[in-house]
């Protein structure tokens, strides 16, 4: 019983991670070496596991591939923009306090329907930001109708959605270096 657990859970992820467009990923890869290169910076959010999982992007990307990256998680930011302005509207305002016109902002929500990440997105396009949209759940979640690029994951199990993200975020990191595996320094 519990071998068939962990191979059903397996088989699953398997088929979400492999149900990716690799011309989206080519294109997200293509656009953050550009923003890079043209001196802007990539911000990536998201709540709760997605949070973490931009930070762990975030730094990826700044100590790999050289090309600066932020994330919104220090718990004074998102405390008092929450206090502030309200839990829906936290994001928005970090994006209109931090982000530039010509950056990149990639928006993560399992569900595709939180509202402060919404917010964010419709803030950065207003700025004139790429959006690129991780998400999963319903195929037509709001979050989902935002992007410029739109990834998203056929599945309505957090831990399903959420992994998925990160290895295709993780895998994008390892296309730009050249190299599937490697020895970080």
């Amino acid at each position: 019983m519990t071998s068939n657990f962990f191979r059903q859970f397996n088989e699953l992820i398997y088929n979400a991670i492999n149900s990716v467009d690799n011309d989206a990923l080519c294109q997200i890869a293509i656009k953050i070496k550009e923003v890079s290169a043209s001196g802007k910076k990539i911000i990536i959010v998201g709540n709760g596991g997605s949070a973490a999982m931009a930070s762990h992007v975030s730094v990826d990307l700044t100590k790999t591939v050289k090309c600066r990256s932020v994330t919104f998680n220090e718990a004074d930011l998102l405390t008092c923009f929450a206090n502030d302005y309200g839990y829906e509207l936290w994001v928005e305002k970090a994006i209109e306090f931090y982000a530039d016109h010509g950056d990149l902002a990639i928006l993560i929500s399992s569900s595709g329907s939180s509202k402060n990440i919404i917010n964010g997105a419709i803030k950065a396009k207003q700025m004139g930001l790429t959006v690129v949209t991780l998400s999963g759940f319903s195929e037509k979640n709001p979050l989902r109708m935002l992007g410029d690029i739109n990834l998203w994951v056929d599945s309505i199990g957090y831990n399903i959605v959420e992994m998925t993200h990160h290895i295709w975020l993780v895998a994008i990191v390892d296309y730009i270096v050249g190299k599937v595996e490697y020895k970080s320094n």
